[in-house]
């Protein structure tokens, strides 16, 4: 599923100007993705454990993130 599907028709020229439609559907990020980014800013703003290093905040951040957007799609699916 995808946070901002889109469906767009395009009107193209082939080679020979010959007019044709296309149709592009579901473009935009994936709805996971989304809820996973939202949830990182909420806990990026309400992180204050100074205790780890840069890199284990930023494995441990991206880790939950997507925890957090997993129950989301979990709860949106009930």
């Amino acid at each position: 599923m995808k946070a901002f599907p889109t469906n767009k028709t395009l009107i193209l020229q082939d080679d020979n100007e010959k007019m044709y439609l296309q149709s592009i559907e579901n473009l935009g990020m994936d709805l996971r993705d989304y809820f996973a980014a939202k949830a990182m800013q909420a806990i990026i703003g309400k992180s204050d454990d100074r205790s780890l290093n840069i890199d284990e905040i930023d494995n441990w951040i991206g880790s939950y993130a997507y925890v957090v957007a997993d129950a989301m799609m979990e709860a949106r699916d009930a």
